[in-house]
């Protein structure tokens, strides 16, 4: 005998979280707070928003439903299926390409066996891509989860992926010698003892 679902409704904690979200913004103005609360009850959900979900948080800021789903279908971070443990975003937009995305999207085909918009039959890794992650500079780009992966090659990307599939820790950030979004190879200019250049 199958049982109905359990209806969606925050944990405890979430609650907590949800109201201090809420607290952020004038009176009159808790529908602001709809980005971080769907961000919440996906993360609460396992990685993916319904549409229980957006009617429930319609509800609670007091809106219509249908302004809670223009903003879930509209933004890309939020997912409409369940995915796997790791979500794989990788970027595809121009600098990105130029910088060879291309090659990055058939590693992790390769890899992983599947094609975009799929989850691996494991449930461990959804392949996805998506536009604009904003480190334009440290192109290509790829989004595992909460953590941005940068100045990606084919081969470090297939060796991200094996390492996340053993279970192993990652280092998140530039996959080269780089600091954050440094020049290559370090510092370029104020490198004298008193900040003169070299």
């Amino acid at each position: 005998m199958s049982t109905a679902p359990e209806k969606f409704v925050w944990t405890s904690e979430n609650e907590k979280a949800a109201q201090a979200h809420i607290a952020k913004y004038p009176d009159g103005r808790q529908q602001s707070a709809v980005m971080p609360l769907l961000d919440l009850a996906q993360r609460q959900n396992g990685g993916h928003v319904t549409q229980e979900i957006m009617e429930y948080i319609a509800d609670y800021l007091d809106m219509p439903a249908i302004r809670v789903q223009e903003v879930a279908t509209f933004y890309t971070m939020y997912n409409h299926k369940p995915i796997g443990k790791h979500h794989v975003q990788v970027c595809g937009t121009t600098p990105c390409w130029l910088r060879g995305s291309d090659g990055i999207m058939k590693a992790c085909k390769s890899k992983l066996g599947i094609e975009k918009g799929q989850t691996t039959e494991d449930g461990m890794f959804t392949l996805s891509e998506v536009e604009c992650a904003g480190a334009c500079v440290n192109a290509p780009v790829v989004a595992i989860d909460d953590d941005y992966f940068e100045d990606l090659t084919p081969e470090t990307m297939t060796e991200l992926l094996e390492k996340l599939a053993k279970g192993e820790e990652v280092k998140p950030g530039p996959q080269i010698d780089r600091q954050n979004s440094a020049p290559f190879g370090g510092p370029t200019t104020l490198k004298g003892d008193k900040g003169e250049d070299a």
